[in-house]
């Protein structure tokens, strides 16, 4: 354990060596950012420490309280300062390019590190995904039975999930979005996991954070071990007292990892308020915004999407790019926006699995992000409307100068029902079973 976090630190001081400060106005302060010093003398504000990361809108008010008017910041241990986003309804077509546009025109414009190809990522990630659905089913179906939940059983599990993701985070996170009724509370778990890590990354938490986001979300829902089966994977509508149990989850598991050993403080507050919302709203305390953590916040983002994007007993999933669609019309209200922006940008806005339309005509499919533009993924086309008929798939970078195609809109699958459509995306991968 001891040589792991000395190569986490390690990898700290290699990423952050190099510090980026921009001095700033306290009232453009927000969760997320890394405050390096606050302009003044110590006497004026109430932290004993003038660095750290801002995780919560309480500190916030204390330093706006203060009487402090300026602030520097680090940008390359936490969030720059974003111009402030109008929001706007959403129609299906040209609104759908204008919110894709201005998501991609919020990009950090930071270096991406390097990464393995998703070929050569998808069958490691395939591996992974088995395992740590297996263990975790092992776990959760432990503390169900009763007996205490070890942290530190976990560990391994996180940082296997953490160094794929850190390789290609679609492999893993496109992989784990498939799952079957019977072990979609294992796998969400692992998907949640993968997407916290790659959330907390985008964010410019530090690995430790990043690890911490991990476990959170790796341990989020296991109060669902003590909803019955019939509830957790019944096909039809729930009734309202169905309905009490499902959203008695997040206490459940509380104090499930209250009883255990080595559960941190953020993991204990992500299992408890991922279902909380920005306007108050969320169960089970209905938190509003000053009283949600960063890492709650990250978790509601994280957790609805793979929830959406996951075939469930009552309805199948939505498409990896209309789910986002989607919860950029939920935003306003549900979800921190400066977080779910910054999680558009961790999976792209056309993520790995999403079917689009090219302006050539070409039906394709998403199968890797682009390292220079979120408008311009890796495609595979395989459909022309032209002549209504599949052709030899064509593997197409849309951000190669070369190209001359480019994303017309998106695409219901359902509308198609392309029988073979995972198949595509994942190559030669098998879905894990």
């Amino acid at each position: 354990m001891r040589r792991v976090v000395a190569r986490h630190a390690l990898h700290r001081r290699i990423i952050f060596s190099r510090t980026m400060l921009k001095r700033i106005k306290v009232n453009q302060l927000r969760v997320g950012m890394y405050l390096h010093e606050l302009c003044g003398s110590w006497l004026e504000h109430p932290f004993w420490r003038t660095s750290f990361l801002i995780t919560h809108d309480k500190e916030l008010v204390r330093i706006k309280q203060s009487g402090v008017r300026e602030a520097w910041i680090d940008t390359s241990q936490g969030l720059d300062v974003e111009a402030e986003i109008a929001p706007q309804a959403l129609s299906k077509a040209d609104s759908d390019r204008d919110t894709d546009q201005e998501l991609a025109g919020m990009d950090s414009g930071g270096p991406l590190p390097e990464r393995c190809s998703m070929a050569e990522e998808m069958h490691r990630a395939a591996r992974i995904c088995n395992r740590t659905r297996d263990a975790v089913a092992t776990m959760f179906t432990e503390a169900r039975m009763g007996r205490a939940l070890d942290a530190s059983d976990a560990i391994s599990l996180v940082e296997e999930i953490s160094d794929s993701v850190f390789r290609n985070p679609g492999a893993l996170i496109s992989l784990a979005r498939l799952k079957t009724s019977d072990d979609y509370t294992y796998m969400h778990s692992v998907a949640v996991c993968a997407l916290m890590i790659s959330l907390a990354r985008q964010l410019g938490l530090d690995e430790m954070q990043v690890r911490e986001a991990g476990m959170a979300g790796l341990l989020h829902d296991v109060g669902k071990m003590h909803i019955p089966h019939e509830i957790l994977n019944k096909p039809g509508r729930l009734t309202d007292g169905e309905f009490d149990v499902v959203r008695a989850h997040p206490e459940a598991g509380h104090r499930l990892l209250l009883e255990g050993h080595g559960v941190s403080e953020i993991a204990l507050d992500v299992c408890l308020h991922h279902h909380e919302k920005m306007d108050g709203s969320g169960y089970p305390h209905r938190l509003v915004a000053e009283d949600i953590s960063l890492f709650a916040r990250m978790g509601a983002v994280c957790d609805v999407y793979d929830a959406i994007t996951s075939n469930r007993p009552y309805k199948r999933g939505w498409d990896p790019a209309e789910s986002l669609r989607k919860m950029t019309e939920w935003c306003k209200g549900h979800f921190d926006e400066t977080i779910f922006h910054a999680f558009v940008r961790s999976l792209g806005i056309y993520p790995v699995g999403s079917l689009v339309r090219l302006h050539s005509g070409r039906i394709a499919v998403v199968v890797e992000q682009s390292q220079s533009s979120l408008l311009a993924p890796v495609v595979l086309a395989f459909y022309s409307t032209q002549r209504s008929m599949r052709f030899e798939p064509e593997r197409v970078d849309l951000s190669d100068p070369a190209s001359s195609d480019s994303i017309a809109s998106r695409e219901e699958p359902d509308t198609w029902n392309f029988p073979d459509l995972d198949s595509l995306w994942m190559g030669s991968v098998k879905v894990p079973a």
